[in-house]
């Protein structure tokens, strides 16, 4: 039996509400022809619906603290339990949570009331959960999920359709279509230009794809600034999470650093101006919303968009040009995985695993990032426990 951390005395109804919630499910008591019957029990197709595995073994083994049975082969934990005074267990093997019975196909009735109790019990259980979700924060024994791989696919995917929907238009830059038809008021002739249509739909890809760049560098430098060891617990990941986007830019790498100024001033300039024209009704990447008439002609009227400054202003910074900016970013991006940071990119943008906080703490990442080939190494040894983990060979 693990060790458990003593509920606090406010839990405790919580504790006594989710006991009854799951009804007539009891601990089983468990003899030793019993486990071997469990051992080779077989998984019940209601199984399949039970809530979330971790939800279900805290609710069982950590709330209402049901004995339990720890690693063997394909298995991480098994809870047999009483039901209707027949013999079940809840585990979580290598294909999934599932309730399993000796005979399954017989048990399915009392298989879907126990799925249905355990589901009741894990509602009743929230303020639990709450509450160990903020004592693991607290202590920072955590891993940061790791979506850059997929983040970065998306940016790659819609930069490379603005790519090719750009050379299509310039090799199409000539192309007419001409076509005359009969109506009631006389002949009608129109002329389309491909080209036209296909720069338009090349100016959306192209800030769809700058949008999917700050989504991901979002994401990325939050993972660059653990494994560089300037964050190193779970409420300061948190805070960062939530905080805007130059503090992430500034939490990976060193703005002092000329270069790395320059890309920063660059692409803070396209964040601001890509926000203030598609979170802010997208009427013009200046900010330009109304046009008053006078003696020069139309003049527009631009939003500030800006804590502190004027409502409106007649002048604004240089709208960003798509091709500039896709410039830019591929040039950053290049920038970002060089020097001290390229380590971070092979266990960032191409292990794809987690990042670990307790490995933060102890210094093991900042070990790790001296060089390629310190981490190299370091990551033969972390993807084999990952595959050992993921397969439960224990």
């Amino acid at each position: 039996m693990k060790n458990r951390v003593p509920l606090p005395p406010e839990l405790e109804a919580t504790k006594a509400a989710a006991r009854r919630a799951i009804g007539a499910i009891r601990p089983a008591q468990v003899s030793t022809s019993d486990q071997a019957t469990l051992y080779t029990a077989g998984r019940t197709a209601a199984g399949h619906a039970l809530p979330p595995y971790y939800l279900v073994y805290f609710l069982l083994v950590e709330l209402l603290e049901f004995p339990f049975w720890g690693r063997f082969e394909k298995v991480a934990w098994s809870v047999p339990i009483e039901f209707d005074g027949d013999l079940f267990s809840i585990e979580h093997r290598k294909l999934g949570l599932g309730v399993f019975a000796p005979n399954p196909s017989s048990k399915e009735e009392q298989a879907k009331e126990i799925v249905k109790l355990v589901g009741k019990g894990v509602r009743t259980a929230a303020p639990f959960f709450a509450w160990l979700a903020e004592r693991a924060v607290q202590e920072s024994k955590l891993n940061v999920v790791n979506r850059s791989d997929s983040l970065f696919g998306r940016f790659e995917y819609l930069l490379g359709l603005y790519k090719r929907t750009t050379t299509e238009a310039e090799e199409r830059t000539d192309e007419r279509h001409t076509e005359t038809q009969e109506t009631p008021y006389g002949t009608m002739t129109t002329t389309s230009y491909p080209a036209w249509e296909l720069r338009q739909n090349a100016e959306w890809l192209a800030l769809a794809a700058i949008e999917a760049f700050f989504s991901w560098t979002e994401h990325v430098f939050i993972h660059i600034a653990i494994l560089s060891g300037n964050i190193t617990t779970g409420s300061e990941v948190a805070t960062l999470a939530e905080s805007g986007w130059d503090a992430k830019f500034k939490s990976a790498l060193d703005v002092q650093e000329p270069k790395t100024k320059a890309f920063f001033d660059k692409l803070i300039s396209i964040r601001r101006q890509l926000r203030n024209f598609a979170a802010h009704g997208s009427f013009g990447k200046e900010g330009e919303a109304f046009s008053f008439h006078s003696g020069a002609g139309a003049v527009p009227v631009r939003l500030a968009h800006q804590t502190g400054h004027p409502r409106f202003s007649l002048s604004g910074e240089r709208a960003f040009s798509e091709a500039e900016a896709i410039e830019t970013i591929e040039r950053f991006i290049a920038h970002l995985w060089s020097g001290p940071r390229e380590p971070a990119f092979l266990y960032i943008q191409k292990s794809g695993l987690p990042i670990i906080l307790t490995d933060a703490a102890d210094g093991t990442y900042r070990s790790a990032m001296q060089s390629v080939e310190d981490m190299q190494a370091f990551l033969e040894v972390l993807v084999y426990k990952f595959d050992q983990a993921a397969n439960m060979d224990w």
